[in-house]
């Protein structure tokens, strides 16, 4: 496993590298309309299973299982070192169900999104977060936990957008019980 994670990791930082060294051009930003300066967006997820960050980006790790992760987002466009981002008021709701009810929690957070690539109207990206949650459980424990994402999305019209996203919370083993959440899903955006 331990060299598994480490081809992956090296396979990811290369990814990233090729990402990031693409110019910068001055394009709109991909996840907001023209003109427009806020957004609301939602999210509806399924868990994928307890485990690290490379569940992230690594679909042949997925287990799904009965948690459904279900998150509000307001958002305003900025930028990061020149690449259009935004950045984010979370308000998450988490439920766990059958085998897994002792999952459920709420949790607000602060996070930041940027978009690496910006091409014909897709976009894809990456972010992270900041969450205090209401509770504590067998996969985290910890109220504070971060949030890490990475989205395709796709421009629908002027105003309206969509993304596949995938989504990892864990508190970065500042305790000793951090399995950590995984969800992948979709979103919807409206920009005004």
């Amino acid at each position: 496993m331990l060299v598994y994670n480490i081809v992956v990791m090296k396979k990811l930082f290369i990814f990233f590298i090729v990402l990031l060294s693409a110019p910068a051009f001055a394009d709109p930003n991909p996840m907001f309309g023209t003109d427009t300066r806020n957004s609301v967006n939602l999210y509806i997820g399924q868990g994928t299973g307890s485990g690290s960050l490379f569940k992230l980006v690594d679909p042949f790790l997925w287990d799904f299982e009965p948690i459904t992760v279900l998150m509000a987002q307001y958002s305003q466009p900025m930028e990061i070192f020149r690449l259009p981002s935004r950045i984010n008021l979370d308000f998450v709701q988490n439920f766990g169900y059958n085998s897994k009810h002792g999952l459920s929690f709420m949790a607000i957070g602060i996070s930041w999104d940027v978009a690496i690539v910006n091409w014909k109207g897709f976009y894809i990206g990456l972010g992270i977060g900041l969450y205090m949650r209401d509770s504590r459980d067998d996969y985290v424990n910890s109220r504070l936990v971060f949030g890490e994402r990475f989205f395709i999305g796709k421009n629908i019209s002027n105003r309206w957008r969509a993304e596949f996203f995938t989504l990892h919370f864990s508190n970065g083993d500042f305790t000793e019980t951090n399995r950590g959440f995984n969800y992948t899903g979709l979103s919807v955006s409206y920009s005004f």
